[in-house]
């Protein structure tokens, strides 16, 4: 697949609630067709919003949001969305809850994928007795059945225990590579989207702080280690001494003196807990992530 799966230009989005702040905005950024995209950020940052957005739930308040090329709603054939709450009908039952996703979606429809996903739930019972974690498997099920082109997923494996998220999250990744279907995942399990997402959006203040492959925003940063010195002329995320050493997280601008300091390329959860906790540090957004009329960093 070729071009953006998402794309939005300066957009903007209200609370309902909480006296009507903004959860999103001026928020721009472009997600290439067939990535596995991390998006993350601290309670309250507009995750959730962005996703409903692209999913054409809500309408922006201000600016523009394009899915596979349109307007979310032209698109929502073509998208499978999982919000937080798995808004299921509590009284079907596993067999009719996939049924209904088989005739909602006769084309395109998967009924082993489906069943690979909810595993040995029992086909007869009713949704409302299910608990939450193996409601999570059936919505993902739907998800995966239905064979969308993008799958928007609002913390998908918050309530699932640790082998049940390992092997769904190899189903999704085997789903990525397979039919190259674009996914975005937010998450507050940061470990475990290292080794799974191929790129990032981190997303804080209602603006996109991070935004491009996993490997180059990672790059673009060195943890340096040596005596208390100026770190000019790189862009210092985060910086901390001990005595006479020094310890920082920098954005290099341009090569790092190997001579004056011990290098090591930071985690994934290093980088953004250095981030969210320096929100004063500009943007950085890779070639393939800025939007048209976003600045872009590199």
């Amino acid at each position: 697949m070729t071009g953006a799966a998402i794309e939005a230009i300066g957009l903007g989005m209200k609370y309902r609630s909480r006296g009507g702040g903004w959860a999103l905005r001026d928020c721009s950024f472009r997600l290439p067709a067939g990535r596995v995209c991390a998006l993350v950020g601290p309670n309250g940052a507009g995750k959730s919003t962005l996703l409903a957005l692209a999913g054409g739930f809500l309408r922006p308040a201000e600016g523009t949001v394009r899915v596979l090329g349109g307007a979310p709603g032209e698109a929502r054939a073509r998208v499978a969305f999982v919000a937080q709450d798995k808004p299921l009908y509590a009284q079907l039952t596993v067999a009719e809850t996939l049924w209904a996703g088989a005739e909602l979606n006769p084309a395109t429809w998967d009924q082993d994928t489906a069943e690979r996903v909810i595993g040995d739930l029992p086909r007869d019972a009713r949704v409302r007795t299910l608990s939450g974690g193996r409601r999570t498997r059936l919505a993902l099920a739907l998800a995966l059945g239905k064979r969308a082109e993008l799958l928007l997923l609002d913390e998908p494996m918050a309530d699932l225990d640790p082998l049940v998220r390992h092997r769904l999250m190899g189903v999704l990744m085997a789903e990525a590579a397979e039919h190259a279907t674009t996914i975005v995942m937010s998450s507050h399990i940061l470990t475990e989207l290292e080794g799974s997402c191929d790129y990032l959006l981190l997303v804080d203040g209602g603006r996109v702080r991070l935004g491009g492959e996993t490997e180059d925003i990672l790059g673009a940063h060195a943890l340096l280690t040596g005596p208390v010195r100026d770190l000019a002329p790189h862009t210092v995320v985060e910086s901390r001494t001990t005595g006479r050493l020094q310890t920082a997280l920098v954005r290099r601008e341009g090569p790092v003196d190997d001579a004056a300091w011990e290098i090591a390329e930071p985690s994934l959860e290093e980088l953004l807990l250095a981030h969210l906790r320096s929100p004063e540090v500009p943007a950085l957004l890779t070639p393939s992530a800025g939007a048209a009329r976003e600045v872009v960093a590199v």
